[in-house]
């Protein structure tokens, strides 16, 4: 018989490509993980890796087990999901996973109503950037990321897991209300010698913002890079740059600063993501349901 916990050791490196990402993935050392490998070869009867250079290779046999694995897993989840379900009361822990913004506005009303309603599920949360949130769904460290498509950087399919649009955000520039920044441009690139802050490069939000400034002809002068979006917002209000921000930010607080439509009104998407098989889960239906009454509480300002 095959054990599910090896199968998805294998399905991870299949996914990561190396055994010690995996290690670091999954907080086992790498020799740990080899020795459950080398266990699933002689329950398989088959080779499953082959060495190449330092590193391995799933064999044509481990690709055979991997697509298996996905069915597997699904039908596990299927299966906790109708469990939950069949019970009178919403119980258990639910792992979320997001990022700032949606932490700021959706996650406090959508708590407050899930203790109101389901009293005994349990939810943690943790800020997370999105490529490692969605890593440890599929690793069983989360069980709801919550995720954001750019226009233009769309988001490939994610074998194992099932995704729900939340909402659609626009996203536009902020000024400060006073000062030498305070000018509304007629065009992008009049702000080409503006100080501006924005997310770091590295990350799908920061690419983006920088493609927005290049294709309107110029390079931005970042003089201030951070995820905190709050920071963004307090450099903007005091002068000391411009920014580009998303609606969800002002749904539940006021602000000083001024915005203004960007060309073609760019939305960034929001969604929410579980493993495939779990959309069902009484604790997933509710957090997604709360998530959407948090919207209806700010007016559903996002389209």
């Amino acid at each position: 018989m095959l054990d599910v916990h090896r199968l998805r050791l294998l399905r991870e490196l299949d996914r990561r490509g190396t055994l010690a990402a995996v290690a670091r993935a999954l907080s086992y050392s790498p020799s740990a993980i080899s020795q459950q490998l080398a266990q699933l070869e002689t329950e398989a009867g088959v080779r499953l890796l082959e060495h190449v250079g330092r590193g391995v290779r799933l064999t044509e046999q481990a690709r055979i087990l991997v697509g298996h694995t996905e069915a597997i897993l699904e039908r596990l989840e299927l299966a906790d999901a109708e469990l939950a379900a069949s019970l009178t009361e919403v119980t258990g822990t639910l792992r979320v996973a997001s990022f700032q913004s949606i932490l700021l506005a959706l996650i406090p009303a959508a708590l407050s109503r899930l203790a109101e309603r389901h009293p005994r599920l349990r939810v943690e949360i943790s800020q997370q950037e999105a490529e490692a949130a969605f890593a440890g769904l599929l690793a069983r460290d989360f069980d709801v990321v919550l995720g954001e498509e750019y226009p233009g950087l769309p988001q490939p399919p994610m074998p194992g897991v099932q995704a729900e649009d939340l909402a659609h955000d626009e996203l536009r520039l902020a000024l400060p209300s006073r000062g030498p920044h305070s000018a509304v441009p007629n065009t992008l690139a009049e702000l080409a010698d503006t100080p501006w802050t924005l997310d770091p490069i590295g990350t799908t939000s920061g690419r983006w913002a920088r493609t927005l400034c290049r294709t309107a002809g110029f390079d931005p002068d970042v003089r201030f890079e951070s995820p905190d979006l709050l920071l963004q917002v307090h450099l903007v209000e005091t002068g000391h740059a411009v920014a580009v921000l998303p609606d969800l930010l002002w749904t539940d607080r006021p602000h000083t600063l001024r915005l203004h439509r960007l060309p073609g009104r760019p939305h960034r998407r929001l969604f929410t993501g579980v493993r495939s098989g779990a959309a069902d889960h009484p604790g997933v239906r509710a957090f997604r349901d709360s998530l959407r009454h948090g919207l209806d509480l700010a007016g559903n300002p996002l389209r």
